[in-house]
Order: C-alpha cells, then structure tokens, then sequence
C-alpha cells in the first residue's frame, strides 16, 4: 500500500480556501496547471511510499502513540507560495509550531517502517497545483512558467481562511487511477485534549 500521514482541514476551511483559488484558476497561465482536487486536499506530516499490508499494525501502534501524546491545535490556511516553478500551494498560520512537532514525532514513529533515513524536513503547505516537467523546457519558458506562477501566488498571498481545530491524525492510502490520485483513510487517531 502506498501511504502517507496527514492532517485533513474541515469542511469550511477547504470551502473557504476553494473560493479564494476559483478566481485564480481563471487567471492567465492557470490552465496549464494540473489542479488538485478539493476532495483530495491535506496537510501530510510524512509520506511513507509503499508499506506491506503486515507492517501496518506496528504502523498503527507507532502512530496511535504519537497522536496519544500531541495535543489539538489551531490551525488556518493562509498564503501561498511555490516551490520552484512547480509547485503552488497555500501555506498554513496560527499554532504551526505544533503542527511541526507532530510532523517530527510522525516522522520519528515511521521512519523503520517507512525505511527513511533522511533528515527531517516538514514545510506545512496544502498542494494546490503542479506544473508540467520542466525537462526538456527552453529557459524562457521556465522563465514563463515561473513568472505564472509568482502571479499566481500573488493572487492567493492575502488569502486567510477560517481558523479551525486540528484534532486528529490520520493514516491515508493513495490510489492513482488514470493519472489521478484518490485517497482513503486506513485509520484515525484523536489528538490528546487537555483540560
């Protein structure tokens, strides 16, 4: 199975975000993007790649662990930058800070299973879309696609949507069928409440 481990927004703040991006969509150099769906729309914590289906109970066991001592947080989607002349996506305020410690104590809960011996690197954003290969591409239209890009960006950089409550951890499948990934939750944790 091919998984991840995210933090998905509510209703309302993937709502809130889908409106501020539908004009955008329709600036120029936008339909050149391939757009995420809002269906499919996360913050994930760390990608494991493939996981054989028996690693998955000492998977579950590492990450339920984690959820058990990391608490609930505030979080709102807000901003947005890119990586490169690649990537766009809105970025993420509010207690980010904690968003980041659950992200280190993930990645140290999964890293034997998932076989990652790299160091540990966390940017909280949301995927929102994706350019073309650059391979292959003439420098002015890495420029071009560059340039769109930061317009893009531009658009979306005074975006902050509502704040909400990060409370759960999840364990997520992907599925690409026919060049789209689809994703299904394989389990949940609550985040830890304290009074």
């Amino acid at each position: 199975m091919r998984l991840f481990v995210a933090v998905l927004p509510p209703v309302e703040a993937l709502q809130g975000l889908a409106d501020a991006v539908a004009p955008v969509r329709a600036l120029p150099g936008a339909d050149r993007l391939r757009w995420t769906a809002v269906e499919g729309w996360h913050l994930t914590l760390a990608f494991l790649g493939e996981v054989p289906a028996e690693r998955l109970p000492e998977l579950e066991a590492g990450l339920a662990a984690v959820a058990g001592v990391h608490g609930v947080h505030r979080l709102r989607l807000a901003g947005a930058g890119r990586f490169g002349d690649r990537v766009l996506w809105a970025g993420v305020e509010g207690q980010a800070w904690a968003l980041r410690r659950l992200a280190e104590a993930v990645h140290e809960a999964t890293a034997e299973v998932a076989g990652e011996v790299d160091a540990f690197t966390f940017h909280p954003h949301l995927t929102l879309a994706r350019a073309g290969s650059s391979r292959g591409h003439r420098r002015a239209a890495q420029r071009g696609a560059v340039a769109e890009l930061e317009a893009l960006e531009s658009a979306l950089g005074g975006y902050r949507g509502p704040e909400w409550e990060a409370a759960e951890l999840r364990l997520m499948k992907s599925e690409l069928d026919g060049g789209f990934a689809h994703y299904e939750t394989v389990a949940s944790w609550p985040l830890a409440r304290w009074s």
